[in-house]
Parts: structure tokens; C-alpha cells; sequence
């Protein structure tokens, strides 16, 4: 698959997720402490580090847990390893290496040599886009439909915010359903009752988001 036609998949698909029980089990795998250390086996080192620096960004640590200390780079990580097919690892990797040559251009260093600000200004640059530049990006992603266009017009810049959306997404679901999260921020009832229509917002769990 050519770099354009696998920049257009990923941009305009956020539905990498399916909760199967194998998702769940890596969730579970993730759950223990964080780890400062942790050697990709999907991504290389560099797009790793990447990951977990712009995770913490999308995902910071609060008074609710943040991406590291739920290991959701990890995650991630093992999600694309072990249960997403052949045509979406080759996407996200591809994002992955988008979001890498952007990098270099933006800040003129390699993505291990970056730091938090670096990958703050990044995320807030592409996640963070008026309206304008974000239809450039769509418009450019829209582009790569055509099989035969040539490869240097591949567009680090909308493969990077692409990528991003993608790792949003991906982040925001495994936090929401982490064993974490779900008992100790969301609403969580082990064992729903009888359907009460009629309750204040304190009784239905003070207003909070059901845990899945």
C-alpha cells in the first residue's frame, strides 16, 4: 500500500477499537505500575517515546489518573502488536513515521531528543488547528485517493494530525475503559438494579458517566 492511499485510511477512520475480549485482556495487562522504561514491540523506541510523550499531553495526571500511570502507550502499543489486522498496523505505523518527519521539521531534532514542550507545542499545533488549516489537512488527506500520485507529494503535516487524531481516540477509550478509571472516576455499579426513571441527579451517580 503506497504512503498517500494509507495516509487517506487513516485520517478518516476513528473506529480502531472493537471490544473484544482480547482488548480487555491487554487492558488488564496494562493495569500494574507505571513504567518509565518500557521497550515497544510494535513501534520502534522513537515512535514509543513519542507515544507516551504525547499521550501525557492529551492525558495529563490530575486529580484523575494521566495516560502513564495507567500505561496506555502500552496499551497501544500491545493493541496494535496483537489484535489489530495488517491493514491498520501499516496505517498507524505509517502515522507514526508522519508524525516523526513533522517533528524534525517543526523543531529540527529527532523525536528521542524532544521534551514535554516540544510535544505540547506539537499535539497543540495539529490537534489544536482552526478550522482552516483543518480542512487543509482533510483536503489533503482527501488527495490520496489517487493510487498513481506520485510519493512526494506525501504530506508529513496532515499525516501528523491524522495520527494524532487516531492516538486520541485510541487514548481516550482504553482510559475511560480502564479498570482504573471506571471504578474510582466514573459511576460504576457492579450489578445495575431495577431501571428507576425518575431520580435525582445525586442518586444516579452524581451526574457522572456510567462505567462500561
Amino acid at each position: 500500500m503506497k504512503r498517500r492511499q494509507v495516509l487517506k485510511n487513516l485520517g478518516l477512520g476513528a473506529g480502531y477499537v472493537i471490544a473484544a475480549p482480547a482488548v480487555f485482556n491487554i487492558l488488564q495487562s496494562c493495569k500494574s505500575e507505571p513504567k518509565s522504561d518500557w521497550e515497544p514491540v510494535f513501534m520502534n523506541a522513537a515512535n514509543g517515546y513519542a507515544l507516551t510523550q504525547v499521550l501525557d499531553v492529551i492525558l495529563p495526571k490530575t486529580d484523575t489518573p494521566g495516560a502513564s500511570e495507567l500505561n496506555i502507550a502500552q496499551f497501544i502499543d500491545s493493541y496494535m502488536d496483537e489484535v489489530a489486522g495488517d491493514k491498520q498496523r501499516e496505517e498507524f505505523k505509517a502515522g507514526a513515521n508522519a508524525f516523526a518527519l513533522s517533528f524534525k521539521e517543526n523543531f529540527d531534532k529527532e523525536l528521542e531528543d524532544g521534551d514535554a514542550e516540544d510535544f505540547e507545542q506539537a499535539v497543540a499545533k495539529y490537534l489544536g488547528a482552526d478550522e482552516e488549516t483543518r480542512n487543509g489537512y482533510l483536503k489533503r488527506i482527501s488527495e490520496t485517493q489517487d493510487p498513481e500520485a506520485p510519493e512526494a507529494d506525501f504530506d508529513a503535516h496532515a499525516g501528523s494530525y491524522a495520527y494524532l487524531n487516531a492516538v486520541r481516540d485510541l487514548g481516550i477509550w482504553a482510559w475511560k475503559n480502564s479498570e482504573a478509571v471506571g471504578e474510582n472516576v466514573l459511576w460504576y455499579d457492579p450489578i445495575p438494579g431495577a431501571y428507576l426513571g425518575c431520580i435525582s441527579t445525586e442518586e444516579a451517580g452524581g451526574g457522572k458517566t456510567m462505567s462500561l
